[in-house]
């Protein structure tokens, strides 16, 4: 039996394959899917039920499907993720934060927490440990 994993789990209300396919070019690391087998009014595909990327230093759970009250991004919560050193932090923020448009807070060589909201409006904080 495969041993279950902790991990983060996130809503992405339509765009969960795209946001994982994307997390997956960050962190490595293998896919699931599972999709809901008929349309649902609001959803131009099968929206996915559930879905997992699990990599080495990171795992995460996702769905299409939101709660009634709808998708809130809120300033509450952040992934933590720890990192071996500057250079696997630097390589990970340039990943996070293609194409967000957002800046990058926190000095990437000297801070030892570096906080990256992503094009999906996940905010990361990415942290030297030690």
């Amino acid at each position: 039996m495969e041993r279950l994993r902790s991990g983060v789990f996130i809503t992405f209300s339509g765009d969960c394959r795209k946001a994982l396919t994307f997390y997956q070019s960050c962190f490595g690391g293998s896919l699931d899917f599972d999709r809901l087998d008929k349309k649902i009014n609001g959803y131009s595909e099968l929206p996915i039920v559930s879905a997992s990327l699990i990599s080495p230093s990171v795992v995460i759970y996702g769905s299409d499907l939101v709660h009634d009250d709808g998708r809130k991004i809120g300033n509450y919560l952040s992934v933590f993720l720890p990192c071996t050193n500057v250079a696997d932090r630097g390589r990970l923020v340039a990943k996070l934060a293609a194409g967000a448009g957002q800046p990058v807070l926190g000095n990437n060589e000297t801070d030892q927490l570096v906080e990256v909201t992503d094009i999906f409006d996940v905010k990361w904080i990415l942290g030297i440990l030690g």
